[in-house]
């Protein structure tokens, strides 16, 4: 299974080459008056002599099967969107971002809003986040599912912290190499979402990571290896998929080889058509292959199709690349158009029109819902943008979205277990000893402060002591004011103050310097484990801990080496077992690692 590699011809190749030649002259000859070239929305079937059944609802806007919805869930929806009113259809392709902990009911309602998005500071509780979405669903009638999403990959990117299990970083699944495991754990994840009341994730991460100069994606990606990825990729969207949740697989045409975060601002991709295509396309054109059924375009200026445009705005990258090359039909999202990758130099009206324009279906987070509702409805007046490209977007996400919500299978066991049994299959010991006890019952853990506290509760759990580095006394620490000669004062009586006060200090300071000897002391009785956590600088001690990227592990000299990718309490229970030779670590390293001694045991 490890290092499969998918074949690639220069027939393929050659072909994309042509495809986006074409879609490049076709944007370079538009004057924006007429936005049909490329809009499969507007094209006419060819004339034919002998009679032809009339298209159905969702066939006359181009919508076709194989990605999630039936002809009758496309028809039914593509029905829905041409009976709107123009402004209600054009908020329907938004999904924006709110402020508070209350239902934003009203938000919604006014711009007939397709949904929202929840981050960390929508979040207080499982039962707030709860209460959140079942408002919305209540008190927004409509004859289909909301737009209800989350940000909740693993690892550094959970928006839901603590009001739903933590899962590791989706590194986990390349180091554990088990797509059925894959599968299990983000069904179980899933599961646990729908409760909330989601019903879109935006994971898994498709991205391959080029190694530590990818300074965005990183553990968010499930390997360096483009065959591992994808199989991860599609067993992870298909858990979501199948605990009813909608997966959007994400950057497309990947964020994991380019040395800057879009977040910032716009990434330049150098990689030619034909490195992209045995690289970074290559999860993609997987789930594509799978049948999954959503995409998220990301910021990204390619340069060897449509350079200087963010691909979330382009229409050869996401008409031409996406949909016609990788042909994929489902729905694409467009990643956070409040992002500085898209914003610099462009109006919120002007983004929200482009994007729509290259292909995608919802628009993410523009930084002005209403204003880029507006601009919607004014592009269609104008003549600049047909309404059946509009009217397209929303078919194909109120058809998925109701999909999507039908029944589900068989119940797939607790999110927390799948978590647990994820990291225990996932965590790599790339120095020291592969099996047996490798430290006593007393251990000093210090490091990053999360992993160290998550970490602390299961070595005690396991019957361990662990000793924290304590803080001195304060009046150890805080030092009188050195004083100062009074006005008046005579100089000899100052003086005796001052040797006083010098007196005080260095007793105070010989104090510390005691206490300090014996908390060292106290802390040599235990075997030294460092944690590294996220962008961290790598921290050594006799045990080295990776619990994000595990890069790091070639930067210390500790004789044991191990990489956890999370910090998570199933992360940290299945270090404790290695740690105590009560299981083995299976994992191996995903990615290239140098300076350590082996990928794995």
């Amino acid at each position: 299974m490890r290092g499969r590699r998918t074949a690639r011809s220069t027939g393929r190749s050659t072909a994309l080459l042509a495809t986006l030649a074409m879609l490049t002259a076709v944007t370079a000859c538009d004057s924006g008056s007429d936005e049909q070239d490329g809009d499969p929305a507007s094209q006419e079937a060819p004339a034919s002599s002998s009679p032809t059944v009339p298209p159905t609802p969702s066939e006359r806007l181009g919508l076709t099967e194989g990605w999630g919805p039936d002809r009758a869930e496309l028809d039914r929806a593509a029905t829905v969107a041409r009976r709107m009113r123009l402004p209600d259809l054009a908020g329907q392709v938004i999904v924006a971002e709110w402020r508070g902990t209350a239902a934003p009911v009203q938000l919604v309602r006014s711009l007939h809003l397709g949904g929202v998005i929840a981050f960390d500071s929508n979040v207080v509780s499982a039962t707030q986040v709860r209460g959140v979405n079942a408002a919305l669903t209540r008190q927004v009638p409509r004859k289909w599912p909301l737009f209800l999403g989350v940000d909740q990959e693993g690892g550094v990117v959970e928006r839901l912290r603590g009001a739903a299990t933590r899962l590791p970083t989706f590194m986990s699944a390349g180091a554990a190499d088990d797509p059925a495991l894959t599968e299990r754990a983000y069904a179980a994840s899933g599961a646990e979402l729908r409760g909330l009341g989601f019903t879109v994730d935006f994971a898994p991460d498709a991205d391959v990571t080029s190694g530590p100069g990818d300074p965005t994606i990183g553990s968010r990606a499930a390997s360096s290896r483009p065959a591992d990825v994808a199989e991860h990729v599609v067993a992870a969207a298909r858990g979501f998929a199948g605990a009813g949740v909608l997966p959007v697989i994400k950057h497309f045409p990947g964020h994991g080889s380019v040395p800057v975060d879009s977040h910032l601002t716009l990434p330049v991709q150098t990689r030619s058509v034909e490195e992209l295509d045995a690289a970074d396309l290559v999860p993609f054109r997987a789930a594509v292959e799978a049948g999954l059924p959503a995409v998220m375009v990301g910021h990204l200026d390619v340069r060897a199709v449509d350079p200087r445009v963010p691909s979330s705005l382009s229409r050869p990258v996401v008409t031409g690349l996406l949909r016609d090359e990788l042909g994929f039909d489902g729905l694409v999202v467009t990643d956070s158009l409040a992002m500085a990758g898209v914003t610099r130099g462009r109006t919120p009206g002007r983004v929200a029109v482009q994007a729509v324009r290259a292909g995608s279906d919802v628009l993410l987070m523009p930084p002005a819902p209403a204003v880029a509702r507006a601009a919607l409805v004014e592009a269609v007046r104008s003549g600049t943008l047909p309404r059946r490209r509009l009217e397209q977007a929303a078919a194909r996400q109120i058809a998925l979205l109701t999909h999507l919500a039908g029944p589900r299978g068989k119940p797939v066991g607790s999110a927390r277990a799948a978590s647990r049994a994820l990291s225990a299959a996932a965590v790599t010991v790339t120095d020291g000893a592969c099996s047996g006890r490798l430290v006593g019952d007393t251990l000093h853990a210090y490091g990053d402060p999360g992993a160290v506290s998550t970490f602390t509760a299961a070595a005690q759990g396991a019957g361990l002591t662990v000793l924290l580095r304590r803080s001195p006394p304060a009046a150890l620490v805080q030092a009188d004011p050195r004083p100062q000669r009074r006005k008046g004062e005579r100089r000899k009586k100052f003086e005796k103050r001052l040797r006083a006060w010098k007196k005080a200090d260095t007793a105070r300071a010989r104090r510390l310097e005691a206490w300090t000897a014996r908390e060292e002391a106290r802390l040599a009785a235990g075997t030294p484990i460092g944690f590294t956590g996220y962008r961290d600088a790598p921290v050594d001690g006799t045990i080295a801990v990776a619990t994000d990227s595990p890069w790091v592990l070639g930067q210390v000299g500790a004789p044991t080496r191990i990489a956890t990718y999370g910090d998570t309490p199933g992360a940290m229970a299945a270090l404790v077992d290695v740690l105590t030779g009560a299981a083995t670590a299976p994992g191996r390293l995903p990615v290239k690692v140098a300076g350590v001694a082996r990928p794995g045991c």
